[in-house]
């Protein structure tokens, strides 16, 4: 485990991760009162608006005086208030053990950011590690004095097993007792794929964003010669000479792979993102999610 995970971030980034706040595209109703507004109408303490009385409107919000004057009923509207969950579902199976620095340094870093964000604005946040399947987890938890646990148990992630994101997300999805806003992080490099998994999220009412996270040597191999590749999760192994058009060959099925993955997040209306895992996390926060997922 790297050292620097444990610090993850300077004082200065961090202070700009204060002034920012989470962004979804749904509005979810929590079990307890949180401090986003809503735009739905609720009865909270701060007066919104007044709205022509309605069979089963409670008789505790009516405005007498209007009715004292108008001689028709009006109930008063009152600003509601959401409960946000975020969602922080990184891959952490063995294939994210790759680059300078690791897939799995980039995720947890990603993580942390954006689990900063949530709990210093009172949000909700939890944690679902996938390997094979969901291996464990940090139950959602609200509260700026949170921050310190969070970034311990992600400091503590490490790689290992193999990748079954169908069947992780698919898990997450079932066991999590709210929907919220799910960040799920990974290079999506599962011969099984990740689309099943995904949809069971958007079944259960999860806003949904992709980061995928892949090295600069898988976008771009500089591999040459003969060679023999060995699968990090499966142990096996393939030989071949790695020419000009080998090359080509790679780079093509990395384009269509590429292009699969955001036509899907297109067409299922999934927040998706590119990162590689030597960019500058904090340029990524603040550029590339800002206005996406934060605000």
């Amino acid at each position: 485990m790297p050292a620097t995970r444990h610090a993850f971030f300077t004082s200065e980034f961090l202070a700009q991760l204060e002034r920012l706040s989470l962004l979804s595209r749904r509005v979810f109703r929590g079990r307890v009162k949180g401090e986003r507004r809503s735009l739905r109408r609720g009865h909270s303490v701060e007066f919104c608006d007044y709205r022509a009385y309605g069979v089963g409107d409670d008789l505790r919000y009516v405005d007498w005086n209007i009715y004292g004057r108008l001689d028709r009923l009006h109930v008063k509207l009152f600003v509601d208030e959401e409960d946000l969950c975020l969602h922080l579902i990184v891959d952490a199976s063995t294939s994210m053990n790759f680059g300078s620095p690791t897939k799995l340094d980039a995720a947890v870093r990603i993580a942390a950011a954006l689990g900063f964000v949530g709990l210093v604005n009172h949000e909700r946040v939890g944690v679902g590690v996938l390997r094979n399947r969901v291996a464990e987890g940090w139950p959602p938890t609200r509260g700026r004095n949170q921050v310190t646990s969070l970034l311990d148990f992600l400091a503590r992630v490490e790689p290992g097993g193999g990748t079954s994101l169908n069947e992780g997300l698919g898990n997450y999805a079932v066991r999590s007792r709210q929907a919220g806003l799910a960040v799920v992080i990974s290079d999506l490099l599962d011969p099984g794929g990740y689309e099943r998994g995904v949809r069971a999220l958007l079944e259960r009412r999860f806003d949904v964003h992709l980061v995928h996270v892949l090295t600069p040597e898988e976008m771009n191999p500089e591999l040459a010669g003969d060679l023999r590749l060995v699968d990090s999760e499966t142990g096996e192994m393939r030989e071949l000479s790695m020419d000009g058009d080998a090359v080509r060959a790679y780079r093509e099925r990395l384009r269509q792979f590429l292009e699969r993955v955001e036509t899907f997040c297109r067409t299922k209306e999934i927040g998706y993102h590119r990162l590689a895992s030597d960019a500058p996390v904090e340029e990524f926060v603040l550029a590339q999610l800002r206005g996406r997922v934060l605000v």
